[in-house]
């Protein structure tokens, strides 16, 4: 019987550096592009591709996160009063019916591994997702999630979505080796390799892992058996390598946009393009894009 992916792992821990100030009180998945939150993004991806469990391994800092995927009865008091039944519905619907939440700490930010780790015993023995709200996915049809969903409903294994780099870039992400290295759009390939941040000369490929995971329950017995690092911090890239031994893992080359919203400019270049097709705003927006001088 195939098993079916229900469940995805949110890591928000993270401290968010790169947007100091902003992120000294507010988590980085709280930033909004345009009228949402990253990590609402996230999730409604998340839900479009069949997951009915969330489970966010957070940290001390991130209780907007758990605020807003909670019930507000003052604020939809307010709405109702006030008959402003549009927006009460956009409040009730931040999480659809029959998605639940799960919170769990991660204690020390240890790593992507770690915090993958962390949500071990509320996975439990099922295959599952991981998605990093920093990597923002537009897609016109399917989204990115679902068609990995139905790579791995065909082939039962681990599936990494992927996408060509520069050769300057390769130090930024998990690069991986192919057994294709021609991998086209809609395409998998088998995983040969997966590096952590290597220099340009060592690189497998040009072809990066992003924040897209499908994984098998086994992923946990390799993170536990990884090397550590210096301050005992565990890389998800690694329980990979190692789960590459004796699992199949295929990097997926997705149909859609990826905007890097942990980096400052990705995060403007979303909330530009965003704001220009936001169905209230876009034309004004637009227009107003177009009057400014550039030169």
């Amino acid at each position: 019987m195939k098993a079916k992916i229900t469940k995805a792992v949110f890591p928000v821990a993270g401290l968010g550096t790169r947007f100091l100030p902003v992120t000294k009180a507010n988590p980085k998945e709280m930033l909004p592009i345009v009228d949402k939150p990253l990590i609402q993004y996230a999730v409604e991806e998340a839900v479009s591709a069949g997951i009915t469990q969330l489970i966010f391994v957070t940290s001390s800092s991130k209780h907007a996160i758990e605020n807003h995927f909670d019930s507000n009865f003052e604020l939809e008091a307010k709405l109702a009063e006030a008959g402003k039944n549009e927006w009460l519905e956009v409040v009730r619907n931040v999480l659809p019916a029959g998605v639940s939440c799960v919170y769990v700490r991660q204690q020390n930010p240890l790593g992507l591994g770690h915090a993958v780790l962390c949500a071990k015993d509320i996975v439990g023995n099922e295959p599952f997702a991981v998605l990093l709200a920093d990597d923002l996915i537009e897609s016109n049809d399917k989204s990115c999630l679902r068609q990995m969903v139905e790579v791995y409903n065909e082939l039962q294994s681990s599936v990494l979505a992927v996408q060509p780099v520069a050769l300057s870039e390769t130090e930024k992400y998990g690069i991986v080796g192919l057994d294709n290295p021609e991998l086209e759009l809609g395409k998998c390939a088998k995983v040969t390799s997966i590096v952590e941040k290597p220099k340009a000369k060592d690189a497998p490929s040009l072809f990066a892992s992003i924040g897209r995971y499908i994984l098998v329950p086994e992923i946990f017995y390799f993170l536990e058996n990884v090397n550590r690092g210096v301050i005992g911090e565990i890389q998800l890239t690694d329980g990979i390598d190692k789960m590459l031994l004796t699992h199949d893992v295929s990097g997926y080359r997705f149909h859609g946009k990826r905007y890097d919203c942990g980096s400052k400019s990705g995060y403007l270049e979303a909330t530009v393009e965003y704001g220009m097709k936001h169905k209230d705003i876009g034309e004004g927006f637009i227009k107003y894009l177009r009057g400014l001088n550039l030169d």
